[in-house]
């Protein structure tokens, strides 16, 4: 352009980009069009394709009024999506030293009371591992009442398949290398002092080598107190001391939620044991507290 005249290549110029800016502000409304017709315009009961949407993006969501949008939906019918309870478990980093990730809403209530009815009738006196002979014995170490689910729990209930399922899903770790599901119950005052999940004996890494990982899950909400405690956990300056039942102690604390779970790590990147991973249950103030352990070996249990 020269002298106020424009030129034939300057025509043509300007011609492509009033081109390119109606293609762009045609296709801006093309998707705003489509973003309210799927989300912002649908019913806001029982639409199959926002509430895809929405747990896709790990939204919860109350079920849809209709029936039929239940059976529409592709997320609400697949098996595994249940399972796994995909779009409902958060997971939440907690720490890396050691290496902490708290799953929100890993059980749902149904399952957590299921867990509680299939252990309350077979508790017993809570025992810890014998370095010598790999079998439980009493110790004022553990106060609590559990039991252990039998391999035909494993293989025949269908809740505990799916917890299953789920943990190795979430673990990335096999089910043959998970021990047997283990329910405890802590009533007022009892407790679990600060010990390592991991063995320092070679006797009981031969059913499956060192213990690397557990999954705590909750089964109930506890009034007060029953945490669990990490001791030597790394946390940030300033971050508030911890309550251990009713003393506040150094460490990292999980309040117990039903339907909760944490994974750690006993194992370190480097794959040593990690000192770091070091845990216990603090008394029960008020109410009672239910939680369900798996532990997680090398290799496939024994």
């Amino acid at each position: 352009m020269a002298g106020g005249h424009l030129h034939k290549r300057d025509v043509v110029k300007v011609a492509q980009l009033c081109t390119r800016a109606t293609l762009f502000v045609v296709a801006t409304i093309v998707l705003v069009t489509l973003w309210r017709v799927v989300v912002h315009d649908s019913s806001q009961t029982g639409d199959p394709r926002r509430e895809a949407l929405e747990v896709a993006a790990g939204k919860e969501i109350n079920p849809p009024d209709h029936e039929q949008s239940i059976i529409d939906s592709p997320l609400y019918n697949d098996p595994i999506a249940k399972t796994l309870r995909l779009g409902k478990i958060k997971p939440e980093i907690i720490s890396w030293n050691p290496r902490i990730i708290l799953f929100h809403n890993f059980l749902s209530e149904e399952e957590a009371q299921h867990m509680i009815d299939l252990g309350r009738p077979r508790l017993e006196k809570s025992t810890v591992v014998d370095v010598q002979t790999g079998q439980g014995i009493q110790s004022k170490v553990r106060t609590s009442s559990g039991m252990f689910l039998s391999m035909s729990d494993r293989q025949n209930d269908l809740v505990v398949q799916a917890i299953e399922e789920r943990i190795s899903h979430f673990t990335y770790t096999p089910i043959p290398n998970g021990e047997l599901l283990q329910i405890l119950r802590y009533e007022k005052d009892q407790y679990y002092k600060p010990h390592h999940d991991y063995f320092s004996d070679e006797f009981n890494v031969k059913r499956g080598g060192q213990r690397v990982g557990t999954v705590l899950m909750y089964l109930s909400d506890v009034e007060e107190g029953g945490e669990t405690i990490f001791p030597n956990a790394e946390i940030a300056p300033g971050q508030p001391t911890c309550s251990c039942g009713e003393d506040p102690k150094p460490g990292l604390c999980v309040k117990p939620k039903r339907g909760n779970a944490i994974l750690f790590w006993s194992k370190t990147l480097e794959g040593a044991v990690d000192p770091l991973s070091l845990h216990g249950g603090c008394p029960v103030v008020v109410g009672e507290k239910w939680s369900s352990t798996k532990w997680i070996r090398e290799r496939a249990f024994v």
